[in-house]
């Protein structure tokens, strides 16, 4: 299992709020934030969560296959993103 979702899983997040989860990060990884931090992850825990995803962002594609979402939407937020 994916680190990221196994963290989630680990702080009773249900699979609906993990797919919600990554459908955000894949279409606007910034607006994401605000859906993870509404999970009731405690603080320190959430910080080493977005450390772990800074480190390997590699874990965002692994978990969206994972979860059978589009990976498309990744590469188009990253395009956005740089211009």
């Amino acid at each position: 299992m994916n680190p990221v979702i196994a963290i989630l899983k680990e702080h009773n997040v249900s699979d609906d709020q993990i797919k919600e989860v990554f459908q955000a990060l894949t279409e606007n990884p910034i607006m994401a934030m605000n859906t993870v931090q509404q999970l009731g992850i405690p603080q320190e825990k959430l910080q080493a969560l977005m450390m772990l995803l800074m480190q390997n962002p590699d874990l965002i594609k692994e978990a969206v296959d994972e979860l059978g979402l589009d990976f498309s939407k990744v590469e188009q937020a990253k395009k956005n993103l740089q211009q």
